[in-house]
């Protein structure tokens, strides 16, 4: 069941790809690692379009 849509899926796309790019990318990658591996969950959410998160609370920003 799909309960991220619309600006929140394509805001946690974003900001989950751009956490996971500051891993492999810049001067510092190695102090930013653990940023990384938490940029995987709105990355991963924002594709599938679901929030466990979301579910817990009954919230949705489907239409």
């Amino acid at each position: 069941m799909i309960n991220v849509c619309g600006v929140d899926r394509g805001l946690r796309i974003v900001v989950g790809a751009a956490l996971l790019l500051l891993t492999f990318v810049g001067p510092v990658a190695e102090t930013l690692y653990p940023w990384g591996l938490i940029g995987i969950v709105p990355l991963v959410t924002g594709l599938i379009g679901w929030c466990p998160a979301y579910s817990i609370f009954r919230f949705k920003t489907c239409r």
